[in-house]
């Protein structure tokens, strides 16, 4: 049999066929209140609405982020710390005693895109389990009138992450003013 017949209706059936059937059946009572079919189960959706939500909630909070420090200029050091940070610690993050376990060069993106790089890297930093990293943000030397826009905005993001415990400045030969040295809390 076809399948293109399975989904036609079936053929009427003549009266003495009928009449055989309810005599071989006997009498039938509806069953009050029963559906006449089972309704049909819905499984859940297979995708991970919750992580697409953190993410989701976490790229809106960068967006939503106050503007960073205008009067930053090329060459000024960049120096940050989460209350409880020791000044000890600082000093020696700006002296580079801290090994660095990776680096992203951000220079010479465009902000929407370095803004989820540095994101996603420092998620991936996190979940790696590194304390410290490097991040080059450039120094603003092309950047004209305007000034330095990478590393004011590259400052103020890094300030209002949970994770990030300080930011220093890198020494001359790591970058210096155009790129951080940044110590992230431990998981």
């Amino acid at each position: 049999m076809s399948r293109s017949s399975d989904k036609s209706d079936p053929p009427p059936v003549d009266d003495a066929d009928s009449a055989l059937f309810r005599d071989a059946v006997g009498p039938v009572k509806r069953v009050a209140g029963a559906p006449r079919r089972p309704p049909e189960r819905r499984l859940p959706s297979a995708r991970p609405r919750m992580r697409e939500a953190d993410e989701v909630a976490v790229v809106a909070e960068l967006l939503d982020a106050p503007p960073p420090d205008p009067d930053i200029a090329t060459g000024d050091d960049l120096v940050h710390r989460q209350t409880g940070v020791q000044l000890g610690v600082i000093r020696r993050l700006r002296r580079g005693h801290y090994r660095c376990d990776g680096e992203i060069d951000l220079h010479g993106m465009i902000v929407d895109v370095a803004r989820r790089c540095l994101a996603e890297f420092l998620q991936d930093a996190l979940d790696r389990g590194h304390r410290c990293i490097r991040v080059i943000h450039g120094k603003g030397l092309r950047s004209g009138h305007r000034g330095p826009i990478l590393k004011t905005k590259v400052a103020g993001w890094l300030a209002q992450r949970e994770e990030v415990l300080a930011y220093a400045s890198a020494r001359p030969v790591d970058g210096g003013t155009g790129a951080l040295y940044v110590l992230l809390k431990k998981r």
